[in-house]
């Protein structure tokens, strides 16, 4: 039985109301309604899994991100990512992780991952771990890319918070699931995801209803479309 989970999403979805963020889900059809699936996501934002969370909704799933060990080890955040059932990512020991999530996609949840790892400053897709493809490889479950924007807007790297930044457009896309031909390698459904991750997020980018109010709000969009972030670095720093 769900105790926390549920209370949980109905609190995140009163406070977009209060907040009237503009909120817009497209492609939610493309996420099973039964059986494990790997939903990965490009990671601009702190807040970027309560979002690709909602993008479940419509398929009426709950998803069990796979987050930091910090995250749970605070005495807040903690007992709630415990109670919704995420799993706990300890980055020097990443095996134990890996065989969780494997577990509850085999037993029929949907696993989100950021395959980044960690947010892109850039806000354009960095190079991806293979972790989700191996995962949907092992489970065999459907690998599904997803792309969020704007969420950003409210918390990211580098910037303030501004939690109760009102009106704000949050654009949520999902794709079809990506083929896992057999015989392909993780590295090679990597790539494809990356490609996939790529142009949904160019996709919603392009599509966002507002545009920076001035010079110094440009930081929000990606260097290629005439904002202020950091360029991606070469694949070889990364």
């Amino acid at each position: 039985m769900e105790l926390v989970y549920p209370p949980v999403v109905a609190l995140a979805k009163t406070m977009f109301r209060v907040l009237d963020l503009k909120i817009e889900v497209e492609g939610g059809e493309h996420i099973p309604t039964t059986g494990g699936a790997v939903l990965a996501s490009n990671h601009s934002s702190y807040l970027d899994f309560i979002f690709c969370g909602l993008g479940a909704q419509p398929a009426k799933r709950l998803v069990r991100f796979m987050a930091k060990k910090s995250v749970f080890d605070h005495k807040i955040s903690g007992p709630l990512m415990r109670g919704m059932r995420h799993i706990p990512v300890d980055r020097k020991a990443g095996t134990g992780a890996f065989r969780e999530a494997t577990t509850a996609l085999e037993r029929g949840e949907v696993v989100g991952v950021f395959p980044e790892a960690t947010i892109s400053e850039s806000f354009t897709v960095k190079e991806l771990k293979t972790g989700a493809a191996r995962m949907a490889q092992e489970a065999g479950v459907p690998l599904i890319p997803m792309a969020v924007w704007g969420p950003h807007r409210l918390w990211t790297k580098g910037r303030k918070k501004e939690l109760t930044k009102r009106h704000v457009p949050v654009l949520i896309k999902i794709g079809e699931a990506i083929p896992l031909p057999e015989g392909a390698t993780p590295e090679a459904i990597t790539a494809t995801l990356k490609l996939r991750l790529s142009s949904l997020l160019d996709a919603v980018q392009r599509a966002y209803p507002e545009k920076p109010a001035n010079d110094d709000d440009r930081w929000w969009l990606p260097a290629h479309l005439g904002g202020t972030a950091p360029l991606p670095r070469p694949a070889a720093a990364v």
